[in-house]
C-alpha cells in the first residue's frame, strides 16, 4: 500500500496520495482531559419555595429508580419537574435538597456562591433539609441537561450526573492539544472551527500515511498534531512529550476520531516506529474528541516512549511514525 504524505509548510489541505511525509511545527503541551477506552497493544522489541408536596402520586409513572426512559414526557410529569428548578441556574435542585427558612430551593452547587436566597433574600443558615421533596425525587425520572441538542432520555437523579459527563449530545470542545481554544459546538462544527481557527494543522488523505514530528529534542512539553482523512472520516493524529514523573521525560501517541464513541469503535489504527532492525507498534480503537487525550495518557493507555527509545528510531531529531486506519467488521 502507498503511503500518502506531504511536505513543506504545514496548511490545513489535502495531500496527494503519492506524497511522502508529513512535517509538524511543535506547539504548547495540551492540558489533560478525558475518559478510557479499550485498548490491545503488540510491543516487540419546589416550585422554588414550596416544601409541601404536589399530588405526586397522580402524576408520576416512570419505571423504579436506576432505570431511565427514552419515552416522550407528559405535561403533569413537565409540571413536577418543574418545581426542582433552580431559580439561579434552571438546572434541577437534586438531593440532598436543602431550603431557606422560607421554604425556598436553590441547587446545591448555586448555593455555595450564594449569601443569600435568591427568591426571598432571606438567610440561607441554618440550612433545613427538606424531605419531602427527596422523596419526590426519588420517585421523578429528570430530562438530561442536554434535552435541548437531543437527548431523549430521562434518568433517576442519581444516574443523572453520571450520564451528562458522557452525553453524545453535550458540546463538543475543540479538541487540538493546549489550554488555550475555549470553543465549544456541535460535532458537526468541529472540522470548521479546525480549519479556521488552526490553520496550521495538515490534513493527509489515506488510510496509510507517515506522520514525521520534527524537533523532538526541543526541551519542555510539546506536542505535535495532525489531521488523517480516510474511510470517509477525519482522525486526530498526536504525539506528546510531557514530563510524567520527575526528570523521566515521555512520548505520548494516540489518534482520535472526530466523531462518537459508538462511531470510533467502527476503526481500529497502529502505530508504528520502525527503523534500524528495531519495531515499536501499539494498536487500538481510536477515542472520540469527546474523550479527549488525558485520561488516555494517564493510564498509558497509547503508545508510550522514553527518549531513550525515541533518540533509537529518530533521524537528525525528527521521528517518523507510520499511521494506519482500517475498519473493523461488524
Amino acid at each position: 500500500m502507498s503511503r500518502p504524505s506531504s511536505a513543506g509548510p504545514s496548511a490545513n489541505k489535502p495531500c496527494g496520495k503519492q506524497q511522502q511525509q508529513q512535517h509538524h511545527t511543535p506547539s504548547p503541551a495540551a492540558a489533560p482531559a478525558a475518559n478510557p477506552t479499550a485498548a490491545a497493544a503488540t510491543i516487540s522489541a419546589a416550585g422554588a419555595g414550596s416544601s409541601a408536596v404536589p399530588a405526586a402520586a397522580a402524576v408520576i409513572s416512570s419505571p423504579g429508580a436506576g432505570e431511565s426512559s427514552g419515552g416522550p414526557v407528559s405535561p403533569q410529569h413537565h409540571e413536577l419537574t418543574s418545581l426542582f428548578e433552580c431559580p439561579v441556574c434552571f438546572d434541577y435542585v437534586l438531593p440532598p435538597i436543602l431550603q431557606c427558612q422560607a421554604g425556598h430551593l436553590v441547587c446545591n452547587q448555586c448555593r455555595q456562591k450564594l449569601s443569600c436566597c435568591p427568591t426571598c433574600r432571606g438567610s440561607l443558615t441554618p440550612s433545613i433539609r427538606n424531605l419531602a421533596m427527596e422523596k419526590v425525587a426519588s420517585a421523578v425520572l429528570f430530562p438530561c441537561k442536554y434535552a435541548t441538542t437531543g437527548c431523549s432520555l430521562t434518568l433517576h437523579h442519581t444516574e443523572k450526573p453520571d450520564h451528562e459527563d458522557i452525553c453524545e449530545y453535550r458540546p463538543y470542545s475543540c479538541p487540538c492539544p493546549g489550554a488555550s481554544c475555549k470553543w465549544q459546538g456541535s460535532l458537526e462544527a468541529v472540522m470548521s472551527h479546525l480549519m479556521h481557527a488552526h490553520k496550521s494543522i495538515t490534513t493527509l488523505q489515506g488510510e496509510d500515511i507517515v506522520f514525521l514530528a520534527t524537533d523532538i529534542n526541543l526541551p519542555g512539553a510539546v506536542d505535535w498534531v495532525m489531521m488523517q482523512s480516510c474511510f470517509g472520516h477525519h482522525f486526530m493524529l498526536v504525539l506528546e512529550k510531557q514530563e510524567k514523573y520527575e526528570g523521566h521525560q515521555q512520548f505520548f501517541a494516540i489518534v482520535l476520531l472526530i466523531g462518537t464513541r459508538k462511531q470510533a469503535e467502527n476503526f481500529a489504527y497502529r502505530l508504528e516506529l520502525n527503523g534500524n532492525r528495531r519495531r515499536l507498534t501499539w494498536e487500538a480503537t481510536p477515542r472520540s474528541i469527546h474523550d479527549g487525550v488525558a485520561a488516555a495518557i494517564m493510564n498509558s493507555d497509547c503508545l508510550v516512549f522514553d527518549t531513550a527509545i525515541a533518540h533509537l528510531f529518530a533521524d537528525n531529531g525528527n521521528l517518523g511514525i507510520n499511521v494506519t486506519i482500517s475498519t473493523c467488521c461488524p
